[in-house]
């Protein structure tokens, strides 16, 4: 099983995108449905890992579900052993190196690399919010913006248009609406679509990583 492979599988699920501003961060992702029958609840796309950091993933859940769990571990060890919050990139950096330490001698279990892709976001202690992408290589890289999966290419034309570093979080999470509504097949609905955010409290402070309500969603889809 090759990398290249693992992007293929990257790029054929759904679309993905994630805005960081000076206010904080926004992630937002496609919820495929593909029956009438699926509960559209049950289909989660972003996912907490700390109080100040969340992730977004394109590609194979269950290779994504070992990472987050390595990475809300590694979070969770460095609060006991520090007393302070582990940072986005730090988070980042422990998921990249398990995924790196793909083919090590030591590891039989790891057969083959992990298909998936990740976006992190979130606010460090010191407020800043930070936008981070993994590929299955385990390689990643700062970003104010980044899409991922089904017609990121696109995407990310649109992102590079029209993403700006001096913009609000609120017109982050609109570009990261209008970039999902641009690409995804089916219609955009606050039942299609997950949207997580941190935002910064006191104007430095982390905030806390939350899910945003199918209310505000459609409240927002609205003024689209």
């Amino acid at each position: 099983v090759s990398f290249s492979e693992k992007e293929e599988a990257v790029v054929s699920t759904q679309s993905t995108g994630g805005v960081q501003t000076k206010e904080g961060v926004c992630l937002a992702v496609e919820r495929r449905i593909t029956s009438p029958l699926m509960i559209p609840t049950s289909i989660e796309k972003i996912v907490e890992i700390d109080d100040h950091i969340g992730c977004a993933m394109s590609g194979l859940i269950a290779d994504s579900r070992i990472l987050i769990d390595h990475a809300r571990v590694e979070a969770q060890n460095h609060w006991f052993t520090y007393n302070e919050k582990m940072s986005v990139e730090s988070v980042t950096q422990s998921v990249s190196n398990l995924a790196l330490s793909f083919g090590e001698y030591d590891r039989k279990s790891m057969s083959r690399p992990f298909g998936v892709a990740i976006l992190t976001a979130g606010v460090d202690e010191n407020g800043d919010s930070v936008l981070l992408h993994m590929d299955p290589s385990g390689t990643y890289l700062k970003y104010g913006a980044k899409a991922i999966g089904a017609g990121s290419e696109g995407a990310q034309a649109t992102l590079e248009e029209q993403y700006h570093k001096s913009m609000t979080l609120d017109e982050g999470i609109k570009l990261c609406l209008n970039v999902l509504k641009q690409v995804m097949e089916e219609k955009i609905s606050s039942t299609n679509i997950e949207v997580g955010i941190c935002k910064k409290e006191d104007g430095q402070k982390p905030g806390k990583f939350h899910l945003m309500g199918k209310e505000t969603i459609d409240g927002l889809l609205s003024a689209l």
